[in-house]
């Protein structure tokens, strides 16, 4: 469990910082946020499955979406969401759904 955690919070700092870098990038850097926020959405809901994985996608969609919101950490806010604020019910959801999927 301990190396899934790890593996989640080092993707979602390498996605956050990618979305970041974007915003950096003058008059290019919106156009790369349209083709970066469908592909942030489908990655997160992919490392967290289920009900709460989908909101999640829906919110960094839009987070990556409007501008200037891309220094929100929406990746490393849910790791944290999931294994740190809401641990004890949210991680044996996870374990499961998870489990299920592979």
């Amino acid at each position: 469990m301990k190396t899934l955690k790890n593996k989640l919070l080092i993707k979602g700092l390498m996605y956050d910082a990618i979305g970041m870098v974007t915003m950096a990038i003058p008059l290019v850097g919106p156009f790369l946020d349209i083709a970066w926020a469908p592909f942030a959405a489908n990655k997160m809901s992919e490392m967290y499955p289920g009900k709460k994985g989908k909101i999640a996608s829906v919110l960094v969609f839009i987070e990556e979406i409007l501008p200037f919101t891309d220094v929100i950490p929406t990746f490393t806010l849910m790791w944290f969401y999931t294994f740190v604020w809401k641990k004890e019910s949210i991680q044996e959801e996870y374990v499961m759904e998870a489990e299920i999927v592979q």
